[in-house]
Formats: C-alpha cells, structure tokens, sequence
C-alpha cells in the first residue's frame, strides 16, 4: 500500500523520550517564513523539554524575536546540541540544562542557573512530557503511574514554584496541555489524566496569579511530528499517526510554537487561564 501523502514512514525507537536526529524525516523546527519583529527583546525564557519537538521550536522562534533562551533536557545531548547552534544562530545566547524534572531540587536549580546566568526570568514554558501506552488500565503499574505524573504535572508544579518568586509584572508562564485532555484516549488513560490536571493546574495558578499581573496559558496540540512518537507507538501505527484528524497529517513543531509566541508576548497581554489548540482541525469545545 502506498504511503498516505502528507504522512511519515513506519519507524521506531527503543528509548524513550525519543531522538529527534533519529526521526524520517526530520521535524520542522525553524519556520523560515517566520520575521522576528522582536515582540520578546531582551525577555529571558526557560523552556522544559526544549531539546526537540515542540519545545525546539519554541526556543528558535522565541530567541529569533530577541529572547535570551535557556531549556531543560533529560538525556539527549546530541538533540540539545542541534537545539543550541539553532538559537545561536539566531544571534542569542543559550543555556543548556541536563535534568530529571521529576526531582523538585534540579527544577530549583534549573531556575538558579538561569537567574545567575541572566539576572531575571520572564517567561517560563512547561513542556516537558512522557507517555506509555497501556491496552487497558490494569496493565498501568503504580511505577508508570507515578512516573508519568512525577514528570508531566508534578514537575509544572515544581517549575512553577521555582519561577514565580523571580517573575514580575508582564511575566507569562504557558503550560502543554494536549488534545487527549479534551478527548481522552483508551492507550494512554495516565498521560491523557495528566494532561487534564494540567488544564486545571493553568486555570488555577492563572487565577492566583492575577494580582501579581502575571499571565498563565496553555497550548493543546493535537498531533505534532515530535520524537515521542516513534518512541512510544509501533511502527505500523507511527505510520498512520495524524491521519485521523480533519487535515489528515501530523502537524509539525513549527507549526504550534507560533501559539507559544503569542501568549508570552504583549499580544495577548488580556488573556490568561485560556488554552490554544493547534490540533489539525479537531472541535474540542474546551
């Protein structure tokens, strides 16, 4: 059967989170006919999982309207590496930090490193993720459980804690929901329970923060090009990944972090407590 156009070929990896140098093809991650107009000059951002995928994007498109970038990473330096030449190409400095952000004392010192390396903090994204598939929910052990927890919501906590104390008027922190928190998925019943809380964990903190006239937002996605997929589904499903979305095809990285610019600049400066969807054409209604 021939490949569906717009989609990718079967692969996979044996490691997770997963390798973006490994992927075919590569994810989008520059966005050439994206025009900087430095809506983020002289702002210092912090972004978790920053290394690949969406988080890659992100930091390109953010350091391109003149921020001073830094990402958190787990373990994949050739990943982080590509990211730094790209954000160094865009004629700004780049802080590289390798952590677990599941351990709340390395979301501190990711934080302290970027305040000793900038003096300031102004905005922060929680964008780092994991998820397992599990056929049913008997098979989710309380290990995959609290891992996948510890990691895609704890952390935002942790992040968060860490932040605010240096942000002040005018910071943004945005948060990585995703689609499965609208629509639920049957595989992925921890990750898709996680990525609830974090709608509420974005509502929530947006409305404590109001008087501190710091924003909170998120970004659903639906599904995007990121190395999380080869390395958590089969390659005959890898294959077919994004064609059941109204646009039929996976959307690239490049193509949600534009969401990302616009709620930690001044153009959203009325909007906090509120999600994006860049989702292929999927109605969430949320």
């Amino acid at each position: 059967m021939a490949q569906q156009e717009g989609l990718q070929p079967p692969q996979h990896q044996n490691v997770q989170p997963g390798h973006q140098d490994a992927m075919t093809p590569q994810p989008s991650s520059e966005r050439p006919q994206y025009r900087g107009s430095g809506k983020l000059r002289d702002k210092v951002a912090l972004i978790t999982g920053g290394d690949s995928g969406i988080g890659r994007a992100t930091a390109v498109l953010f350091a391109r309207e003149g921020a001073k970038v830094g990402f958190v990473y787990l373990n994949e330096d050739k990943d982080a590496e590509d990211t730094r030449r790209l954000i160094e190409a865009e004629g700004q400095p780049c802080t590289a930090i390798r952590a677990d952000l599941g351990d709340e004392a390395a979301c501190r010192a990711a934080v302290e490193r970027m305040m000793d390396e900038h003096g300031r903090l102004d905005i922060l994204v929680n964008n780092a993720a994991e998820q397992h598939p599990q056929q049913k929910l008997e098979d989710i052990t309380a290990e995959q459980l609290e891992r996948t927890f510890r990691t895609n919501i704890f952390a935002y906590f942790f992040m968060a804690k860490a932040a605010l104390p240096h942000m002040k008027e005018g910071a943004a922190i945005i948060n990585t929901t995703s689609v499965t928190a609208y629509k639920g998925n049957p595989m992925l019943i921890d990750y898709a329970s996680t990525k609830g809380a974090i709608v509420a964990f974005t509502r929530s903190l947006a409305l404590a923060v109001a008087d501190r006239k710091i924003r909170v937002n998120g970004v659903a996605p639906g599904p995007i090009w990121t190395p999380l997929i080869p390395s958590t589904f089969p390659a005959e499903k890898v294959a077919e990944f994004g064609s059941d979305v109204p646009m039929g095809r996976p959307g690239q990285p490049d193509e949600v972090a534009p969401c990302y610019v616009f709620l930690a600049a001044a153009d959203s400066s009325y909007m906090s407590g509120q999600v994006l969807h860049p989702n292929g054409g999927s109605v969430v209604n949320g």
